[in-house]
Order: C-alpha cells, then structure tokens, then sequence
C-alpha cells in the first residue's frame, strides 16, 4: 500500500470514529442546549405552579458542592424537625429553642435538609445545634423528607422529630380568636382544612420521636415541656439588659422594668460634674454618697434575684430593665452601671446601653 492509500485509509477511519461517537453522544441538557436564561425560563415552564419556595421541581437534587466525607463526627450538628398542625404552637416551639442556642430555620423544604446540615458541619462548631420548622406550606416537598432522613441516618446525624398537635375544637377556637383562616381550608371552612392537614401530616406524625399535645397547654406550660426535653439539667439562661434613659425623650418602649433614678440629687446642678457622665468616676462617687443610693442599689439588686426565678419559670428568657432620670447622662447611667455589675456578679449574661447619654 502506498503513502496516499495509507492517508486515505486513516481519514476514513477518523470521520467513521466521529460519525460513532456523535451517535452515542448522550442527549444535552436545558443548559447545554440553551442559554443560562433561557435554560432557566424552559425550566420554569416546565415546573409550572411546583415548588415555589425553591424555585425547582419534587424530587430534585440540590448539590452545593459541599461533601460531608472528612467532616469529624464532633463537627456533625445535632438536628431537631418540628413539624405538626397549624395552629398547634409550632412557632412557639421554635422559638424556645432559639432560646435555648439553636440555630432555627422556618419552613425549610425537606429535600435542604441535608444541605443545611452539611453548611453547620463546616462551620468548625459555630452550630452545633439546628432546628428546621417543616409545616404544609412545603406539602409538596415532603415526598422528600424520608429520603432526606435516609441520608441524614447515613451520616451518624442525630436527629428528632417533634410533632406538635391539638384536638380540633381547639385548633378552630386559636382560628378564630385570631380571625385567620386555616391555610388548607381554601373555600371550605376551618374544620376542612384542619382534616386535610392531618391527613396530609398522619405519617409523619407517626415518624415522631415526641408528640405533644397543645390543647390544654398555655405558651408557658409548652416551654416548659421544650425546656424539659431540650435544655438538659441546666437551669435556662435569663439574659438582662440594663438601659439608662433620660424621661424627657421618653420612655424606652421595650422596657420590662422601669427605675427613676430622680430621687437623687442631679449632678448636672454641679458646675464641674455637669460635662460629665454617669461613667466618670467623680460623678458616679457623687451619686452614691447620697442617702439612700446604695440602699437602694441593694434592695433594687435582691428584688431582682426575685423576680428571675420567676422570670424562668413563666419561661422568660429576655428582660429590660430601664433605669431614668432627668436627661439620662449622670444618674441613670451610672446606677446601670453598677446594677449590671451586680447582675454580672451573679451569673446573668447582662449588656448595658445608654440610650441617652450622648444627647444634650
């Protein structure tokens, strides 16, 4: 064979190469046939009304790129599902456990489950505990959800299903106080979208580590009853904040407690202390050398140790307490200061913030 048929042997084989390979060619993609818009438009057609909340079809498969393999099993976030009727105190549920440290998501679509608890695992400990609220809003990812607990289970996650529930006369009384209507009743009345919602609910519920009934329990008795399952033996923190304010620019609206301070002698009457503030020592010494300042500060500091336990028993996780005078510069700011410093002494996470100091 010469050179020629030789080349031409070998182009012959190439173009029958191309032709084969071309016919095995798997066929491409919305985003390989089109542009990005228009691969986003076409699948948006596709999916119609589905999935809003995601912006994709049931039953896809969200990847970040994120791979749990390596991640140490320390690192891997504790998980908690609240899920349940409406009307049942799902809310309620996830904010106790927010005050508990969780980190809480509402109305995740299950199939982000895994998604989010990989994110927690790469954060080195940042969050270690994740609570996701799922409700019928997400009905149609919820073909999802065991097949997202499959893959949790997979991964040694410790998890919890809770399931919060109410019997229906309650459900329609909590309704109609707040003259809302059920999210499933469209046209129908309340008790048709309660029935729908359970049906909709009944397998998951008896997928449920723990089952609450909220029909004869106020807010405080279903904190108590998170509390007694998620905040170990440890007594709830209470969390304190101590704000100075002057009266004359108003009361502070989130105030819980409310001190005035303006039965002492004002410093602003003081030639020398009056540029100053409650922070400056020699206006703080003045303060508290008057009678009655530090009985006060005493009496004021033991009435609280009262009312924390209190406080912790209704469930009470947050309190202001507003301490005024006059302006706000000299004498609240410095009986804050020296509240906070007791509040500390005894173990309440405490943050002070003078409103007003800094106004003339």
């Amino acid at each position: 064979m010469n050179d020629q048929d030789e080349q031409h042997t070998e182009r012959t084989a190439a173009q029958e190469a191309g032709r084969t390979a071309e016919h095995e060619k798997p066929p491409k993609t919305a985003s390989e046939d089109h542009s990005p818009s228009e691969a986003s438009e076409q699948a948006g057609k596709q999916s119609g009304e589905q999935a809003p909340e995601a912006g994709r079809q049931d039953g896809a498969q969200v990847s970040t790129g994120i791979e749990t393999a390596g991640v140490p099993e320390a690192a891997i976030p504790e998980l908690v599902i609240i899920s349940g009727m409406s009307g049942a105190g799902r809310s309620t549920a996830a904010k106790c456990l927010e005050d508990l440290g969780w980190f809480v998501v509402d109305n995740l679509p299950p199939a982000l489950i895994p998604t989010m608890v990989e994110l927690g695992a790469r954060s080195q400990g940042n969050v270690a505990r994740i609570a996701v609220v799922v409700d019928v809003r997400g009905r149609r990812f919820f073909d999802n959800l065991r097949e997202s607990l499959a893959d949790l289970e997979s991964k040694s996650v410790t998890r919890r299903i809770v399931f919060l529930e109410s019997s229906d006369d309650a459900l329609v009384r909590r309704f109609e106080s707040v003259r809302r209507p059920h999210p499933l009743q469209g046209d129908g009345r309340i008790v048709d979208g309660i029935a729908a919602e359970r049906e909709l609910l009944r397998e998951l519920r008896g997928d449920a580590d723990l089952v609450i009934d909220t029909s004869s329990l106020n807010v405080h008795e279903l904190r108590a009853k998170m509390d007694a399952q998620f905040a170990g033996e440890e007594e709830p923190e209470l969390r304190a904040t101590v704000m100075s304010f002057g009266f004359k620019y108003g009361l502070p609206v989130d105030a819980d407690l409310v001190v005035d301070m303006r039965f002492l002698p004002n410093p602003h009457w003081v030639p020398e202390l009056r540029q100053y503030t409650g922070l400056n020592e020699e206006v703080a010494a003045y303060v508290f050398n008057q009678p009655g300042a530090k009985e006060f500060l005493d009496r004021y500091a033991e009435l609280l140790r009262l009312v924390q336990a209190g406080y912790r028993r209704e469930g009470k996780r947050y309190v202001t307490i507003a301490v005024g005078c006059t302006g706000g510069k000299h004498r609240s700011v410095a009986m804050s200061e020296k509240l906070a410093a007791r509040l500390v002494s005894e173990g309440v996470e405490t943050v002070v913030v003078h409103r007003d100091m800094g106004r003339e």
